[in-house]
């Protein structure tokens, strides 16, 4: 295997420039892991190439020498997809950073999948349009592990997930094969539709090089709310109020401790009342003052019905960023506490079930541990976070941690839901893979990756 490596890095050198390999131990171990805490990566090499036929040449040689590969964009993931644990050769995308065109008659950027997503989303606005996909990470996430997870965000009601927004891909497979998909073409009713095959796979059967993203008009003009009420039940039904008779951006859902602990994070005060079980942020596009009656009706007979018990309309751009602020800092809030996070989807039908048998687990929680709780409640997705008690050594909370995951992973189960609904497979979720999926449809994928990756060289041992 010595033989194998030392082979590869003398080959490769004739591929790169010596300043597109990375071979201090130090700044290897900074390109070795992504966000998630659970592995220690171990990552033997950083290679940095600048064009798909670069990626081709590194797989090709991969695929020669039987040396595991790594994929490495931004490193933002939370599953340990993006974290080697193989001693792999880690391929960083962060040189192929260039946005080549804006297609005006598409609306759409054809760029490299180096590109940071915030990069596409300030380029579109160059153009008076919107890249609409939105999350915590998009200031430092790459486009390509965007596609590569398919991420979705705070605003999936509207626009969908990142699946929804691209109209090519450029992949090099595990049989160094370049792949040109979906061509950007609207309709094309000539088969399989392989693009859709990458775009979650996690760097498991190819590595995404270039990528076309649509790009779309912005809102008129968008009103923010801030509600508050007793039940899931009753925001259920004020969500479905706005979702059928307003253009409903976003819905997002958390408890009052979770409000808690972004009002001390943030020294800001709350607008309403902060000692209700339940809060929304939510989001409306308002393109006429009929549009703006509507949300407001929607609001005086939510609250005439006690459906909302409190709750507030934004009045200008500040309002927006406070009321936003209160969900968007709920993460970086708990932050210090180490949190150990899951990420849940059930059908929306099943919500308020799931939700009931979670809080019947909180309540089985030893008094010292605490659980807190958020999500995008319009498309079924929470984030599930149960947070490090002071004085806890690592091993028993992650005792802790790992009996709950078990029962939380139960309920998906139950509620046929999945076990990772954003973040992604990776490493972490691996071993729960069979309770959203079944045997069949695992070996398919399974089989699936033989044929792109016979040697197991993209990402080994992620996923199954």
């Amino acid at each position: 295997m010595q033989k194998n490596k030392d082979n590869f890095f003398k080959d490769i050198k004739s591929c790169l420039t010596e300043k597109q390999i990375l071979t201090s131990v130090d700044d290897i171990k900074i390109y070795s892991s992504d966000r998630s805490k659970d592995f220690i990566g171990n990552g033997s090499l950083v290679l940095f190439p600048h064009s798909t036929k670069e990626v081709q040449s590194i797989i090709s040689l991969a695929k020669k020498y039987n040396i595991g590969l790594l994929s490495s964009g931004g490193r933002t993931g939370l599953s340990a997809g993006a974290t080697a644990t193989k001693n792999e050769v880690i391929v960083s995308l962060e040189k192929m950073n260039k946005i080549f065109k804006f297609i005006p008659e598409e609306q759409s950027l054809f760029c490299q999948a180096g590109v940071i997503t915030q990069h596409i989303q300030e380029e579109a606005l160059k153009h008076n349009l919107i890249y609409p996909i939105n999350f915590a990470a998009t200031g430092s996430s790459h486009i390509g592990g965007n596609v590569a997870t398919n991420a979705g965000g705070i605003k999936v009601l509207r626009y969908g997930n990142t699946r929804d927004w691209i109209t090519s891909l450029t992949v090099v497979t595990g049989n160094a094969e370049i792949l040109h998909l979906k061509n950007a073409l609207v309709k094309d009713a000539t088969g399989y539709d392989l693009s859709q095959l990458f775009i979650g796979s996690e760097g498991s059967l190819g590595i995404i090089t270039e990528v076309t993203v649509k790009l779309t008009s912005p809102a008129k003009k968008n009103i923010s709310l801030l509600l508050a009420s007793s039940s899931i039940s009753n925001l259920l039904k004020v969500y479905f109020q706005y979702k059928n008779k307003t253009n409903l951006i976003a819905f997002e859902f958390f408890t009052k401790e979770a409000l808690k602990y972004s009002l001390d994070h943030s020294k800001k005060n709350c607008p309403i009342s902060c000692e209700h079980d339940f809060y929304v942020t939510a989001e409306v596009d308002v393109q006429n003052k009929t549009d703006e009656e509507v949300l407001m009706q929607i609001l005086e007979e939510s609250l005439e019905k006690e459906l909302i018990v409190d709750g507030t309309i934004s009045q200008n751009k500040d309002q927006d960023k406070l009321i936003w602020d209160l969900r968007e800092n709920i993460s970086e809030s708990i932050h210090y506490r180490s949190p150990h996070k899951n990420d849940v989807a059930v059908r929306l039908s099943n919500l308020e079930e799931f939700i009931k048998d979670l809080q019947l687990l909180i309540s089985l929680l030893p008094k010292n541990y605490e659980l807190i709780y958020f999500g995008h409640i319009g498309d079924g997705n929470l984030h599930i976070n149960l947070l490090k008690p002071d004085g806890e050594s690592d091993e028993s909370f992650m005792a802790a941690y790992k009996k709950l995951d078990l029962q939380i992973f139960d309920l998906i189960k139950k509620y046929k839901g999945s076990v990772s609904a954003e973040h992604g497979v990776g490493l972490v979720k691996k071993d729960y893979l069979q309770f959203s999926k079944t045997e069949e449809e695992i070996n398919i994928m399974k089989q699936i990756k033989k044929i792109f990756d016979p040697n197991n060289i993209l990402n080994p041992g992620k996923i199954f």
